[in-house]
């Protein structure tokens, strides 16, 4: 959205919303400007979450491998059921079988529990 029409919605000057979002982004407040893409429109039938567990010798070196992994969207560190969650957006189911085959070959992988998402929500 335009800072004029922000400005003119809010009630102040173009000037005063400048301001305001750039003391936002010097607090780390905002930390960036992003778009969110349907990935089904773009071809990705499956959009699955996939817990995986590891040794614990193995957590930092299992990350590693991940964080270059392309097909993984986000990545989280959990202290929930899993060690780490990751989104991975999949044309098709056997894409999918293809990549949890290769997960559960990862050295120091103990468990891999894809979900795959039905429908967003919130």
């Amino acid at each position: 959205m335009p800072f004029v029409e922000i400005a003119r919605k809010l009630g102040v000057s173009e000037t005063a919303v400048r301001k305001r979002l750039q003391k936002l982004e010097e607090l780390g407040i905002i930390k960036k400007y992003t778009i969110e893409v349907d990935p089904r429109k773009i071809g990705f039938n499956i959009v699955a979450l996939i817990g995986i567990d590891t040794t614990p010798e193995a957590y930092v070196k299992v990350i590693d491998t991940l964080k270059n992994d392309d097909r993984i969207v986000k990545m989280y560190s959990s202290s929930g059921d899993h060690m780490l969650l990751l989104e991975v957006w999949f044309r098709n189911s056997e894409e999918m079988t293809r990549f949890v085959k290769c997960l559960n070959n990862i050295e120091g992988v103990t468990r891999v529990c894809p979900a795959i998402i039905i429908e967003r929500l919130k």
